[in-house]
């Protein structure tokens, strides 16, 4: 069960060292994948066939899933399964949709005028992991707003099974989705092999998705090549609740965080003791029950907690400071509650909306900060596949105007040929 932390009278200071969360240590990992990608970077696609030999234990031919495995993986798809996954990229993709910005032209002054576009990138690799599970639902949350945004060429990369193909479920989802570029390569090689290229793998301008550590590390290496929506972590899961939680909801979801992984991390805040006593009495039947028990004791055994505040507004404060990826608010008033938090990748209001409704079906995207990241970062979107470019068109009339300024400015940082840039244009001839 999670220990318990108790920081009712402890207002004061940075509550973050007390708090438990799983360390994912970059760094280290870094030092561990710099071989491989740089040797991806000068072998290429050999480069890549070597690491999924090695830590895959596939050895692949062509690196690209034919098209015939595609279309079987999609005809092959349960029907539900299939309904499912349209009514989840339909509701990500109305939300996508509305993220879209148009065009903004500012007339700045007369004959002066500003006009900030958004322009898709050319091209996106976009990583859906393997691992413990398979994630076709990962499928739709990058590529749809990959899709809405208009980038031109999107690539999906996710790790081999036994066969040397991904898994059915994933393939079909880029089937049904209508990308037909997928690479069975996973891990610190996929990101690799994106951001440089190979043979018949040209590189792309961003790289998305979430990872392990050496996922993230490649990540980390190769970021300013291409641009990365993050380095996620471990998924976890906050929870703001008072007496009006049903315990057996709020049980419910710390299982279902801890069974994506032994290194989940799951922090449960309340001012209430008897929230707290009530929630082990049914943690201790839910786990008991769950298929991947061993995964969710160890992970809410390591680093997961109970949390005592003095009041809802200490724990919305203990809140924001953990900047979950999830973040459920369930209080007598968690709309308003909701609205004041200022760090967490996504919100969750009230009883009856939990984090796995996220996972597949909300609408929202379950692509989200972690590690506390979420206090400067944000979640995939529209946004994350556009690029703010400005468009400036000055008349002669109009750079003659702000001339003398131009001239100010350039002679106190002593670049005169900024100003002659300028003067050349508005002296008379």
């Amino acid at each position: 069960m999670p220990t318990r932390i108790d920081l009712r009278g402890r207002r004061d200071g940075d509550p973050r060292p007390l708090l438990p969360r799983a360390r994912l240590d970059v760094a280290a990992a870094v030092e561990q994948v710099r071989p491989l990608v740089e040797d991806v970077r000068s072998r290429g696609a050999d480069a890549v066939r070597d690491a999924t030999e090695k830590y895959d234990g596939v050895r692949l031919g062509d690196l690209r899933v034919p098209a015939p495995a595609l279309a079987a993986a999609l005809a092959e798809l349960d029907p539900a399964v299939r309904a499912a996954l349209e009514e989840a990229a339909d509701r990500l993709r109305r939300v996508c949709t509305a993220q879209l910005r148009p065009d903004v032209a500012v007339d700045v002054v007369g004959g002066a005028s500003v006009t900030e576009r958004w322009v898709p990138v050319g091209r996106v690799g976009l990583y859906v992991p393997g691992g413990l599970v398979a994630y076709p639902s990962s499928v739709v949350m990058n590529v749809v707003p990959a899709q809405v945004a208009g980038v031109p060429s999107l690539a999906v990369a996710s790790p081999p099974k036994a066969d040397g193909l991904p898994h059915p479920a994933v393939l079909a989802a880029c089937a049904l989705l209508g990308v037909d570029e997928v690479y069975a390569v996973g891990g610190a090689q996929a990101i690799a092999m994106f951001a440089y290229g190979v043979d018949g793998c040209p590189p792309v301008d961003v790289i998305t998705g979430p990872g392990n550590v050496y996922v993230a590390a490649a990540k980390r290496l190769v970021q300013g090549r291409v641009g990365i929506d993050s380095e996620a972590g471990p998924t976890e899961i906050g929870i703001l609740a008072d007496d009006t939680a049903e315990p057996s909801y709020v049980a419910a979801d710390l299982v279902a965080q801890a069974e994506h992984d032994p290194l989940a991390a799951c922090l449960l805040v309340t001012p209430s003791a008897d929230l707290l006593d009530r929630v082990d009495v049914e943690l201790d039947k839910q786990v008991a029950a769950t298929p991947h028990r061993e995964r969710v004791q160890a992970a809410l055994a390591g680093q997961s907690a109970y949390v005592l505040v003095d009041d809802l507004d200490h724990g919305l404060e203990v809140v924001d400071a953990w900047a979950a990826e999830h973040l459920e608010v369930i209080t007598a008033d968690a709309p308003e509650r909701a609205r004041r938090v200022r760090n967490a990748g996504a919100v969750f209001v009230g009883n009856t909306t939990p984090v796995s409704l996220g996972d597949y079906l909300a609408g929202s995207n379950h692509v989200l900060p972690t590690g506390g990241t979420a206090r400067f970062s944000s979640g995939l979107s529209t946004l994350s596949f556009l690029k703010r470019m400005s468009l400036i068109e000055y008349s002669a009339a109009a750079l003659a105007s702000v001339a003398p300024h131009v001239s100010a400015l350039g002679g106190a940082e002593d670049l005169a040929a900024h100003v002659e840039a300028v003067q050349v244009r508005v002296r008379p001839r």
